[in-house]
């Protein structure tokens, strides 16, 4: 469903000033820019020199890059300003609202889109489907089916309760519409804050269908948007970017968790914001999960509200200090970068206020830059200075040196490779053309096809057949993990009965659990990178054998690059809250209702079993599957392009001129010229930060 206005708000975001200091930091990704715009203009004449296969084959190349935009997931503490602070990353100081609705599982992602015009271009907006609010009705959501599990009778009437609340206020929202509009899309060609209220923030409650407006009211689809998806340009943008603003991991009944689990999987870049007036506590144990299991070079903590603290020079150290033993005490990246500073700074300076700072604001500031600034750059004007002491610079060039190194660099280096071996099939073909019949043994081209079509096949399938055996290794793993963890649970209970009887609650933490199940998956992992380079290098060889014997000396000079391995996305599900996660109320009214040692044995042993089902069953199927499919892709990639070359190269052979004085006109002479400066100027991309894997054909 598509739904178009006229841009006529009056109450427009409002638009950063134009200060240099927004690129502070950004200088990586710029240079990143450089080179993918160079890139873009080597695929462009590439696609002019190419013949027809080849042109199809630079085309999806062009494609692949047009299409890059690395993506950054922001998660954080409630109240941690995180909000301010994607507002402005993106250079916008009131963007996006603060006060998000804390019943909408909504992950608003921006689509920072480098442009000299600072203007809303599109907003998409998602609604929840039937059967995710069917879920959240007749179950609770997750909360509501571990209680109804665990029997907790007054846990599940308050959860009840609360969706009654929620289902009521929906429908006096939405009327008769309501059922109509579940699953829909919603686009739009412009934004602006009421359209962004309207959607993912809490509004007011109708007394009456009749008594809405039809527009313009706050909150209006809140509580069934699952997802939006802003497209803007970022003046101070370099290159294309995502941020993705996440609701969090705690909330009423654990919608949130999961989408925010979703998005960080998807992304091999996470900012966690964390307040300095919180800084990271046991607390906290559900973006300690999360962040646990993410890499420390992926995970980059900033520490907001600084503003708020009365002496950050001397507090900062201190809760730095604490944070790094936080995560340290339970298995966390204790090597992360953490960087502190204020969005509330940034905001003021984006928004041109500063003289409007609050009294306290302004001394911590003034603190912080005596700390700061010490021996640093007293040149800076005011604005730029502050800029500076908010963090923003720091976190800018984190990000953006981690997007380089992870993301960018591994894309255009991938594509530049691609490109070189087109280039240097398109070489081979003119060859192949010179040469003639003589070229290479007496292979009817449609047997060559064949024979490639058939030696691509056994490689797919041996990939598959790899794969398929070490995920069911992984499955067989976990399983077993699975079982000894309910197994050890179960006794660990009727040990603590048998010696303080069933007065003292016992507490029994799934830390073992999860941590079996990441080994599991490290090791998954690995053995899947492992089959997966040796079918790339092997695939490889043979074709570039199948090359030589079809064509012979002629088509040495392809380059054919061994595909890199694609790095796994990391195993963010264990942080889902299980059961065992909890220890208040509704855990303590379980124990109380049991009775009898048999009782409490078999109870828990049901319970957690069916707890944990789903948890194992997403950890192990999902996140195996995509990746099996993506090192499957990475191999069908490389033969689809092989395919191409080898038609191009076929599209020559035979073709000799009767005179050797004709072999290369003048034309065709500048053609090959190009060709060879073009691999000349792709060559260093296409092997930056990594060994020389090329194989040329007849090696």
């Amino acid at each position: 469903m598509n739904i178009t206005h006229d841009f006529t708000a009056t109450d427009r975001i409002a638009l950063a000033p134009a200060l240099g200091c927004l690129n502070a930091g950004l200088e990586p990704l710029a240079q990143l820019a450089d080179q993918a715009r160079s890139l873009e203009k080597s695929l462009d004449l590439l696609e002019q020199l190419a013949g027809e296969t080849g042109q199809r084959s630079v085309i999806r190349l062009r494609d692949e890059l047009a299409a890059f935009e690395p993506a950054i997931t922001i998660v954080g503490q409630v109240k941690s300003g995180k909000t301010t602070l994607v507002n402005a990353l993106a250079g916008w100081s009131d963007l996006l609202p603060a006060d998000v609705n804390p019943w909408t599982s909504v992950v608003t992602s921006l689509h920072l889109m480098p442009g000299r015009q600072r203007q809303d271009v599109g907003a998409r907006f998602q609604l929840m489907r039937e059967e995710e609010w069917d879920r959240l009705l007749r179950k609770g959501g997750r909360l509501g089916e571990l209680a109804d599990r665990a029997g907790a009778d007054t846990e599940m009437e308050k959860i009840r309760a609360q969706i009654e609340e929620m289902r009521e206020k929906s429908r006096r929202r939405l009327g008769r519409k309501f059922e109509l509009l579940l699953g829909q899309e919603h686009e739009y060609g412009y934004f602006d804050k009421n359209l962004l209220e309207r959607y993912i923030c809490l509004g007011d409650d109708f007394l009456s269908e009749e008594d809405a407006p039809e527009e313009d009211d706050q909150g209006r689809f809140a509580d069934i948007t699952r997802s939006a998806d802003l497209f803007l340009h970022c003046q101070s943008m370099p290159h294309p970017l995502c941020i993705r603003d996440t609701p969090g991991v705690n909330d009423t009944f654990m919608m949130r968790e999961q989408v925010t689990i979703n998005a960080v999987r998807n992304s091999r870049v996470c900012v966690m914001v964390l307040s300095a007036n919180q800084a990271l506590t046991s607390v906290d144990m559900g973006l300690i999960r999360l962040v646990s299991n993410l890499n420390a070079r992926d995970v980059i903590i900033f520490v907001n509200r600084i503003d708020e603290l009365q002496d950050p020079g001397e507090q900062v150290p201190e809760i730095e200090a604490s944070i790094r033993a936080t995560l340290a005490e339970h298995d966390g990246p204790e090597d992360a970068q953490i960087i502190f500073g204020s969005a509330y700074w940034a905001g003021r300076v984006l928004s041109e206020t500063v003289d409007d700072m609050t009294d306290a604001s302004a001394a911590a500031l003034m603190n912080w830059a005596e700390a700061q600034l010490a021996t640093g750059d007293h040149d800076l004007g005011a604005p730029d200075m502050i800029w500076q002491l908010s963090g923003l610079p720091q976190l800018n060039r984190a990000i953006a040196e981690q997007v380089v190194d992870t993301l960018g660099a591994p894309k255009l280096r991938k594509i530049a490779a691609a490109a070189v071996t087109i280039a240097s099939g398109q070489q081979a073909a003119n060859l192949v053309r010179i040469a003639g019949d003589s070229g290479g043994a007496d292979q009817p081209i449609e047997e060559i096809r064949r024979e490639l079509a058939s030696l691509s096949q056994e490689h797919l399938d041996d990939l598959a057949d790899a794969l398929a055996a070490i995920a069911a290794s992984h499955h067989e793993r976990s399983d077993r993990a699975h079982k000894n963890f309910l197994e050890r649970a179960t006794h660990s209970l009727i040990a603590h009965l048998e010696k303080h009887g069933d007065g003292p609650v016992w507490e029994y933490s799934p830390t073992g659990l999860r941590m079996l199940l990441k080994s599991a998956h490290s090791v998954f992992t690995s053995r899947a990178q492992t089959a997966a380079a040796e079918a790339y290098q092997n695939a490889v060889a043979d074709v570039a054998e199948l090359y030589y014997r079809a064509f012979g000396d002629a088509v040495e000079g392809i380059q054919l690059s061994v595909p890199e391995v694609p790095a796994a996305a990391p195993p963010v599900s264990l942080a889902q809250t299980i059961a065992l996660d909890f220890n208040d109320g509704w855990w303590r009214t379980w124990w109380r209702r049991a009775r009898g040692y048999k009782a409490f044995a078999a109870r828990f042993h049901a319970m957690i079993a069916a707890e944990t089902a789903d948890f194992i069953t997403q950890f192990k199927t999902a996140p195996t599957n995509e990746f099996t499919a993506r090192l499957i892709d990475v191999l069908q990639s490389f033969l689809d392009q092989s395919r191409d070359v080898l038609d191009d190269i076929a599209q020559g052979n035979g073709a000799r001129p009767e005179s050797d004085t004709l072999f290369l006109d003048g034309h065709e002479q500048d053609r090959q010229s190009a060709i060879a400066a073009l691999i000349a100027d792709l060559e260093p991309l296409a092997l930056q930060g990594r060994e020389d894997t090329s194989t040329n054909a007849g090696q």
